[in-house]
Parts: structure tokens; C-alpha cells; sequence
């Protein structure tokens, strides 16, 4: 009798740490799984921080390619070429600028325009003109620019800013030529009479004064 008492005593004791080893290595289990869980959310959030802290670097470094150059004060972003075509105010950077305003129903404009086609040409690494019409309308610019081999650049007819630069400028009469430096500061308005009568010093005069 003792010895079948003792017998079911070991035997529910045997049950009971296996049922305790059973129950802790759930547990254990369970632990791990969580800490795998947390452990891959960790590498996800680095990962994604890391990402964003280059998408940042990348943001804040500059990138020389997208730099866009100066613009000359007194003109609008966008002129025009000589074949009418849109383009961007940049292309005069760093220039002294000759702000000429003409038209070809002018006569006095016809004889002085090959003049400063002449001089325009000899000097166009450090000097370029910027044509601001009188004519009546949009064709007739164009038609005037290629008659004389006008290969600068022009405002668009009827821009705002043909009538800006006309009352900054006092312009009271055509032709006139005012010459500005690369920051839209007023070296002269005489720009006619200095291209006029020191074709070959004009340049170097104003570039003194700017």
C-alpha cells in the first residue's frame, strides 16, 4: 500500500514539472518571438532613418547643375533671341548691357543701328544690346531685327516692360542707347554718341565706370 502511495506521489510530481517545463518553455518561446518582432522594427526604422538622412544630405548639397545664373535687375526674366525665340535673361550675365531703343520707321534709327550692329559684334564676349521696339507691332520688330543682322537679344513687343524701362530711362526720343553694368546700375545714356565717336574705347571707357 505505502509502496503504490509512493509510487503515484512520484508519478504526480513527474506530471507537475512537466507540465511547469512545458509552461516555461512557452514562455521562452513567446520571448523570443517578441524580441525577433522588436529586433525587425528596429532594423525597418534604422533603415527607413538612414534613408531619410541621405534623402537630407542629398537635399542639402548643392547641385551645381541646377544653379541658375544672375539675371540683370532691370529686365524681365524672359526676352527674346533675334529669331523671336523665348529665352531666359540669364544669358546676359555678367555683361555690360546697352539698352537701345529704336524702331525702323525711324530714320535716324536706320542710320545708327548698322553702326551698333558693327560694334556690337566686335565686342560680344564682355557687351551685349537688348533691344526695347517702338515699332508697331510684333512682326515689324522681328522683320527690323533681321533686316540689319540684329543678332542680340530683344524685350517682347508689347511687354510691361517696354513702358518700364521707357519712363526709367526718360527716354524722350529715338534712337538712345543707355549703357548699365551686370547689376543694373547706369554707367551712361549716351551710349550713341560714345558709340558714335570712340567706337574703339567705348567699351573700355564704361567698363572703368561700372
Amino acid at each position: 500500500m505505502i509502496l503504490l502511495m509512493s509510487i503515484t506521489l512520484n508519478y504526480s510530481i513527474q506530471l507537475h514539472m512537466n507540465f511547469l517545463n512545458h509552461k516555461l518553455l512557452l514562455v521562452l518561446l513567446s520571448l523570443s518571438l517578441v524580441s525577433c518582432s522588436d529586433n525587425s522594427s528596429d532594423a525597418q526604422y534604422l533603415e527607413s532613418s538612414d534613408s531619410d538622412d541621405v534623402n537630407i544630405t542629398q537635399n542639402l548639397s548643392p547641385n551645381t547643375s541646377d544653379t541658375v545664373p544672375e539675371t540683370n535687375p532691370l529686365l524681365p526674366y524672359d526676352i527674346i533671341n533675334h529669331k523671336g525665340e523665348s529665352v531666359s535673361s540669364s544669358v546676359l550675365s555678367g555683361k555690360i548691357l546697352g539698352i537701345y531703343f529704336s524702331a525702323q520707321w525711324c530714320p535716324p534709327c536706320r542710320s545708327f543701328t548698322p553702326n551698333l550692329v558693327e560694334f556690337r559684334d566686335r565686342n560680344s564676349k564682355d557687351f551685349e544690346v537688348v533691344f526695347v521696339s517702338a515699332d508697331r507691332s510684333p512682326s515689324d520688330q522681328l522683320k527690323y531685327m533681321e533686316k540689319y543682322d540684329m543678332k542680340w537679344y530683344a524685350i517682347p513687343h508689347g511687354s510691361p516692360a517696354v513702358n518700364e524701362l521707357n519712363k526709367k530711362f526718360e527716354v524722350r526720343g529715338i534712337p538712345s542707347l543707355v549703357i548699365v553694368d551686370p547689376k543694373g546700375n547706369t554707367i551712361t545714356k549716351n551710349g550713341r554718341g560714345d558709340v558714335s565717336g570712340n567706337p574703339s574705347g567705348a567699351l573700355a571707357s564704361w567698363k572703368k565706370k561700372s
